[in-house]
């Protein structure tokens, strides 16, 4: 039987490349825009954050509220704080905030000096990327589809049934089953697609325990982020676990990766994606630690470390030989 997921997986002088919110290092992130961009530079999957606005659409966009750091409203002004929150708003309200640009002088500014400021980009549906996908020219395109979720704040998205059922609507609208990946960092989510579309991989985030943590684990004994997962049956092996779960795809923080955890589930049958990847060193770590792909903000600077090694992250684009 042939692989459906042989696009994802290392192989020989392949590494595959993810574009993180589409490539944040470099444009705004999570708009279609950036998308385009990415699928233009021969980047062949896209990681993307879904979360839900009160009507019920999927709409392509990481943060639970608007970031003051990235939004202007209506009148063109930056927002003077965190602003509502995506779930409160209709999409037609959603739309009318400009997302183009990153405000001077803010900490998230700072991290991406080189995204470009543009006006008038708005948060998109997933029906509309869904949309751009019909493109013969990107048929060979996959989507890695984080739906947003915290078992801490379950009032920042829908039921989790119905979420997860409007995500699968629109991708089976499109036809697009086939090249999807449905990851999560709440795992409660992943359950709800096993239950909703058996069929699709399941990609399982993790972020384990570490001092003074930026953002909030996941991974831990009674995590209420892992649902029902049996977490004492395995000695703390996530490649076990997830295995053990019927996922398809582990993506753990690349500080977490270990060589040996990385090859066991390679030997499990799993695609091990690490994120969020940008720094050269950082790279070259994941790389030498064995990982199927690689989710990073700079995709163009992925491939030419790739292709420095000797290595690509697709089967038609080959290292150039030196000459002499």
């Amino acid at each position: 039987m042939a692989d459906r997921l042989a696009p994802l997986r290392r192989t020989p002088g392949i590494v595959r490349l993810h574009g993180h919110r589409a490539a944040r290092g470099v444009l705004p992130e999570n708009t279609i825009l950036a998308f385009r961009n990415t699928f233009d530079i021969g980047v062949q999957v896209v990681e993307l954050d879904i979360l839900s606005t009160r009507d019920g659409i999927p709409v392509i966009t990481h943060n639970p509220r608007l970031m003051a750091a990235s939004t202007r409203d209506p009148q063109g002004r930056w927002l003077p704080a965190e602003g509502p929150r995506i779930h409160d708003l209709t999409y037609d309200a959603l739309r009318r905030y400009d997302v183009g640009g990153l405000r001077a002088g803010t900490d998230y500014a700072a991290r991406y000096p080189d995204q470009a400021f543009l006006n008038g980009l708005h948060i998109p549906r997933l029906e509309d990327l869904a949309r751009v996908l019909q493109d013969p020219a990107y048929r060979d395109i996959w989507l890695n589809i984080e739906i947003k979720s915290s078992p801490d704040h379950p009032a920042d998205t829908p039921p989790l049934p119905d979420y997860v059922a409007s995500v699968l609507a629109v991708l089976r609208a499109h036809a697009l089953e086939g090249r999807v990946i449905l990851q999560s960092f709440d795992w409660r989510v992943l359950e709800q697609v096993a239950m909703q579309a058996p069929e699709l991989p399941r990609s399982y985030l993790s972020y384990l325990p570490r001092p003074n943590p930026p953002m909030a684990v996941n991974v831990f004994d009674g995590s209420p982020w892992i649902g029902a997962a049996p977490w004492g049956r395995f000695d703390g092996s996530l490649p076990r676990l997830i295995a053990h779960l019927g996922g398809s795809l582990w993506c753990p923080y690349h500080e977490d990766l270990d060589p040996a955890d990385v090859a066991l589930a390679r030997d499990l049958g799993l695609i091990v994606n690490t994120w969020t990847v940008n720094r050269p060193e950082d790279i070259h770590a994941a790389i030498d630690a064995g990982v199927d792909g690689i989710i990073t903000d700079y995709p163009a600077r992925a491939q030419r470390l790739l292709l420095g090694r000797g290595l690509s992250w697709r089967e038609d684009i080959h290292p150039i030989a030196e000459t002499g």
